[in-house]
Formats: C-alpha cells, sequence, structure tokens
C-alpha cells in the first residue's frame, strides 16, 4: 500500500510549512500556489507567520478589541446621525417629500437584500464549519480507537503470557519431572515468553494520550453543538428583523418600526460579536495550521519520545518504525515457543498422555498471541493514525476555517445592513408624520379629498343625491347639482352632443339622468332623438317670455 501524501506544510520542513501560512488558504486548497513555494524565500514568508504565531493570545485579544472599536463607533455614528437628523428641520414643499420617500423606500429595500444574501452566506459558512468540525472529531474517534486498541491487545497478550502460560508449564513441570531435558525445554519456553513480554512493555502506553483525545472531542462536540444552534437562532433573528422592517414600512406601521429598531440595535451588538469570535477562531486556528506538527509534538513531549511522534506525523518511507524491532522479537520469541510446542507434542506425548491436555492449550494460547501480533503491527503501523491526523488537518484547516471566514462576512454584512435600515427608519417615520399632518390640513368636506371617500365608504348612512349633471369642460366632471324634482335639464342638446362626442368620437343623444352613473350611456335611436327634441321645444317656448312687437 502506498503512504499517504502529506500536506505541503509538513513535506518541506517547518519553514517551508509556516511560510504557507502567508498564503491564500483556498489557493493552497486547489494547488493553484504550489508551484510557487519553489520560488518564495521561506524566511521571507515566515516572518509574518512566526510573528502572529509567538503570541498569540495578543494577536487574539487585539482582533476582539479591534471589533469592540469597530462596534464603538457604529454606535456612535448612528447616535450622531439620529441626533442630527432631530434637529434638522427638513423643507415640507411637495416636491421634495416624494423623492425623499421613494430613497427611503429603495434604501430600506436594498439593505433586506443584502441582510438576505449575508443569513445565506451565514448558512454556508455554518454548514462548512460545522462539516470541518464533524470531520475532525471523526478522525479524533478512529484515532482514539487505534490507540486504545493497542493498549487492549499489549495488555491481553502480556496477561496471558504472564498469566496463563504460567499456569500450563507449572503443570507441565509436574508432568515431566522424570524427564530434564523436557524441563530444559519448559524453561526456554519461559524465557520466550519474559522476551515477549519485555518488547511489550517497550511500547509506549497510548492511556493518556488516548483519555485526552476523548476529552478534547467530548469539549469541542459541546462547543460545537451551542455554536451551531446559536448561529442558527441569530439567522432566524435576522430575518424576522427583516420582515419587521419591510412590514413596518409597507403598512406604515410605526410599532413594528419600533420593535424593529430595538431588534436591529440588539442583533447590530451581535454581529460585532459574532464576527470578533468568528475572526478570533479563524486566525487561532490558522495558528495551529501553519505548524500543526511542531504543536503537537510539543503537547505530547512528555508522554511520547520524539522518535515516535516524528514517525506519526511525517510517516514517510525513508523512516525506520520504531518499533519494528520489538515486534520482530516477539514473532522470532512466538515462533521458536510454537516449535518447541510441536516437538513435546510428538515426542513427549506418547510417553506422557497427561500432557496433551495442557500442550494443546499452550499451543491455542500462543496462536492467540500471533493475531494478536498480526492487529499489533497493522495498529502500530503509522498510515492508519496518519490518515487520521491528515483528515483532521482538513476538516479544521480547510473547511472549518473557510466556514469561519464566511461566517465573518456574514457578520459583517448584517452589521452594515441592519445600520442601514437603522437609519433610513428615522427618515420613513418623519415621512409618514409629515404626510398623516397633511391629511389633517384637508377640508374633509371636499369631495376630492382621499380622507372624506374613504370616510363617506364608511359612513353609508348619508342619502346619496340623484342629480343630473351637465359635462360643461372637457374632463367630464361635475358642475351642478340640481334637486330630484326637475326631470328635464334645460341645458341646450348641442351641449350633450359635444360631450357625447369627448367619449366615443360622434355624436350622441342621452338621457340625462344617465349622466350621473359617472360613464357615457349608449347612442339613441332616431325616434328618441326626435322625441327628445320636441319636449325641448315646448318647454323652450313655455318659459320663453312674448314682448308686443
Amino acid at each position: 500500500m502506498n503512504h499517504l501524501v502529506r500536506p505541503h506544510w509538513g513535506s518541506r520542513g517547518p519553514s517551508a510549512g509556516l511560510a504557507l501560512a502567508c498564503l491564500p488558504l483556498a489557493a493552497l486548497k486547489d494547488g493553484v500556489m504550489a508551484p510557487l513555494i519553489h520560488y518564495i524565500s521561506p524566511e521571507a514568508m515566515t516572518s509574518c507567520a512566526l510573528t502572529r504565531a509567538s503570541l498569540p493570545t495578543q494577536s487574539l485579544l487585539f482582533l476582539g478589541l479591534v471589533a469592540a472599536v469597530c462596534l464603538g463607533l457604529n454606535l456612535l455614528f448612528l447616535t450622531v446621525y439620529l441626533i442630527c437628523l432631530c434637529c434638522c428641520k427638513r423643507g415640507e414643499g411637495t416636491e421634495t417629500k416624494q423623492p425623499s420617500s421613494c430613497c427611503v423606500t429603495w434604501t430600506a429595500v436594498i439593505a433586506g437584500l443584502i441582510c438576505c444574501a449575508a443569513i445565506g452566506i451565514g448558512f454556508y459558512g455554518n454548514s462548512e464549519t460545522n462539516d470541518g468540525v464533524s470531520q475532525l472529531l471523526y478522525a479524533l474517534d478512529n484515532a482514539n480507537h487505534t490507540l486504545s486498541g493497542i493498549d487492549s491487545l499489549v495488555s491481553g497478550t502480556t496477561l496471558q503470557m504472564k498469566v496463563g502460560l504460567e499456569q500450563h508449564l507449572a503443570l507441565l513441570r509436574e508432568i515431566f519431572t522424570p524427564r530434564g531435558d523436557y524441563l530444559q525445554t519448559l524453561k526456554f519456553m519461559q524465557q520466550m515468553a519474559g522476551n515477549i513480554v519485555l518488547q511489550l512493555s517497550g511500547l509506549p502506553v497510548w492511556q493518556g494520550a488516548s483519555h485526552d483525545l476523548s476529552a478534547t472531542a467530548g469539549q469541542i462536540s459541546f462547543v460545537e453543538y451551542y455554536r451551531w444552534l446559536s448561529y442558527l437562532l441569530l439567522f432566524i433573528l435576522d430575518l424576522i428583523i427583516c420582515l419587521l422592517a419591510c412590514l413596518g414600512l409597507a403598512k406604515r406601521s410605526r410599532c413594528l418600526l419600533t420593535a424593529m429598531l430595538c431588534c436591529g440595535l440588539m442583533t447590530l451588538i451581535l454581529s460585532w460579536a459574532s464576527m470578533a469570535v468568528d475572526t478570533s477562531a479563524a486566525v487561532g486556528t490558522s495558528d495551529f495550521c501553519v505548524a500543526p506538527d511542531q504543536f503537537i509534538m510539543n503537547q505530547t513531549q512528555s508522554e511520547l519520545s520524539a522518535e515516535v511522534v516524528h514517525y506519526y506525523l511525517y510517516c514517510s518511507q525513508s523512516l525506520s518504525n520504531p518499533f519494528q524491532q520489538a515486534l520482530t522479537i516477539y514473532q522470532r520469541s512466538l515462533t521458536t515457543m510454537q516449535i518447541q510446542v510441536q516437538g513435546l507434542l510428538q515426542f513427549a506425548v506418547p510417553i506422557f498422555p497427561t500432557a496433551k491436555k495442557e500442550l494443546l492449550g499452550i499451543q491455542q494460547l500462543l496462536n492467540s498471541s500471533e493475531t494478536s501480533l498480526h492487529q499489533l503491527t497493522a495498529m502500530l503501523d503509522c498510515r492508519g493514525l496518519h490518515k487520521d491526523y491528515l483528515d483532521a488537518l482538513m476538516g479544521i484547516c480547510y473547511d472549518g476555517i473557510e466556514g469561519l471566514l464566511y461566517l465573518a462576512l456574514f457578520s459583517l454584512l448584517a452589521a452594515v445592513s441592519f445600520s442601514t435600515i437603522i437609519c433610513a427608519t428615522p427618515r420613513a417615520w418623519k415621512h409618514f408624520t409629515s404626510r398623516d399632518r397633511d391629511y389633517d390640513d384637508i377640508d374633509e368636506e371636499d369631495p376630492f379629498n382621499p380622507q372624506a371617500r374613504r370616510i363617506a365608504t364608511h359612513h353609508p348612512a348619508r342619502g346619496q343625491l340623484r342629480s343630473f349633471c351637465s359635462y360643461s369642460s372637457s374632463l367630464g366632471s361635475q358642475t351642478s347639482l340640481h334637486p330630484p324634482a326637475q326631470t328635464i335639464s334645460n341645458a341646450p342638446v348641442s351641449e350633450y352632443m359635444n360631450q357625447a362626442a369627448l367619449f366615443g368620437g360622434n355624436p350622441r343623444y342621452e338621457n340625462v339622468p344617465l349622466i350621473g352613473r359617472g360613464s357615457p350611456p349608449p347612442t339613441y335611436s332616431p325616434s328618441m332623438r326626435a322625441t327628445y327634441l320636441s319636449v325641448n321645444d315646448d318647454h323652450a317656448r313655455h318659459y320663453t317670455p312674448e314682448f308686443p312687437a
């Protein structure tokens, strides 16, 4: 099986690994920057990485301080803006109201769209971070299973050699008492078992490392669960605030706008706080990813030798297995014992039949120990743990940091969008107030007042006057109201003909009461026209005074 390829940060030594920290992570992931490594001086590249890695706590505190300063400046800007808006007197002209209202509306809409886009980015970043942490936890669980398996095999084999084999050898000594050569063989087998126990005791004890991995995995899982849940609730809160802003502007509701302002200020503070946490976590994780090998060696130097840690971290074919000698002695001792048992079964059992049961028990124990040897050899090989190590680095250094950067971008966009919405809301409030004041100045008896029309709609008890209207202008507005007793208008026929021509293009003769319906009536037939003209002439003669010549 081919050895796994290490990432670039460890394949060229510590300096080259630190140099990669100054290159974009996405470029490293895609392999774009790999050819440039051969042309960049490692000393020049490591300066920026070592500066940050040497003072990790101070750099994280500095980033948190920067975010706090940005939050303070943002709140200060909003405070000054609101004070200036309250003190500034805007003109009341009609020409300036409509453009201002349109500008405020579009500003709020654009800010809401930016907030929605930021929430989408945040969902993606939250998912990426969760995937990276899940991959890290999976790798830690596999490594913990391997280390605990090694300890279990070593302790089990040691117990068999010390207790199980010793019981069988004690019974065989009693059986082979008359034969000194057989007793010598049993003594030699006991020496081989002692060699196996000695070699197994030389292997590192992974119990401490396994316990540390379990504790670390538990803490990471606990923090990640509440981190993921907190961001999910923050996304939902942002969506609710955007919905409140849209409803408040659409319905012109001061109550919704007030609730949106309060929640928006709280979300603004949460956005800057989350940005500080995300940026600090991304920088701290990147500091680890600059030189993870050195960090792990420093953490394990009190429990494991540098040779063992180096073997598992780099897992190169040029590196020798530090356990190879112990495993070889184990294998040879086990083979020698099996040969001795086979000889005793062949030559001693015919003489001492009662020894067969004990010899078969020893043979079964040796076969079990050989199986444990193969399993132990596979678990101690560097490829398994090295693969888990690479999987953990891939999860935390690629998906994890990428997700944290997207979450930081979400926090920044959310802060900008909510600041814009908070700035636009007072202007919308002021526009609503001025518009209501303009409505209050209008005469309610004016039939063209929208409020008067709404009042008439909500109070239908007022009787409607049936009137005969004459359209005296090209706009078709009612200019005269006549009492219901009058059934025929004295207006000339030409006026109705001219007005009818405005609707249809041709002269139309209409009955006067139909004009009050608000729409042009149909054209009358010639007989109806003649009747109308005769009635009109009679009335003209009746009301015209006659003077003697």
